[in-house]
């Protein structure tokens, strides 16, 4: 009889908890609207950017790659292509081409035919607010390994629509005012050092699921 209860107990446990499951939202997904931060997938810095200027080149807000954790400047959300729509819980297709809105500036990630500061590379920078924007603040995604969607844990290429480059990061390091803060920069190239990973961020569920008004995240 004492087994038979702790059996059913069990039972009922797991049933539970697959309520529990089951009612969760599909996060799995980065979707348009969420909000999200990138790793660079070798520096495992987070792509962030603040209200320091570049010295050179443009003089547009810099761009960088920063490993602090906790760090509020490195969140972005994912907005339609300017010319294009998707709809907020939109998962995003391979091919698909968007912008990414720095949540606090308002700022959008823009590249241009300017040299970034240490490579020599394309700079990438942050430019605009919300009524200011143009086809430079187009980004392709291009998702790898197979996948039709971009997915969280995933890794990702981003290659900016005008140009052509590849958004990208290494081991070159700022000095003052930024010190040790990796170089972002756009590069020609196809190589493990432009390939970024959704992480941490509010991800809007999948439009059309059973639970999609009740988004999931950490922020």
């Amino acid at each position: 009889m004492v087994r038979r209860r702790a059996v059913a107990l069990l039972f009922a446990a797991f049933l539970a908890c697959a309520s529990v499951a089951a009612a969760e939202p599909d996060t799995s997904k980065v979707t348009c609207g969420s909000t999200v931060k990138l790793t660079h997938a070798n520096t495992k810095a987070k792509l962030h950017s603040h209200e320091i200027a570049y010295g050179s080149g443009s003089g547009q807000q810099s761009v960088t790659g920063f490993r602090e954790v906790n760090d509020g400047n490195s969140y972005w959300t994912v907005k339609p292509a300017l010319g294009g729509t998707c709809v907020a819980g939109e998962p995003l297709a391979n091919g698909a081409t968007i912008r990414l809105q720095h949540v606090n500036t308002r700022k959008w990630l823009h590249s241009h035919l300017h040299q970034s500061p240490l490579s020599g590379n394309q700079e990438v920078s942050c430019f605009g607010d919300e009524d200011t924007s143009n086809m430079d603040d187009n980004w392709r995604v291009e998702t790898q390994g197979g996948d039709n969607e971009w997915l969280r844990d995933r890794k990702v290429r981003l290659v900016h629509v005008s140009t052509g480059v590849s958004l990208h990061s290494h081991q070159q390091k700022y000095s003052r005012p930024i010190t040790g803060q990796f170089e972002v920069c756009g590069a020609h190239s196809k190589d493990s050092n432009n390939l970024w990973i959704a992480q941490e961020g509010m991800y809007l569920p999948v439009k059309g699921s059973d639970t999609e008004d009740n988004a999931h995240g950490e922020l």
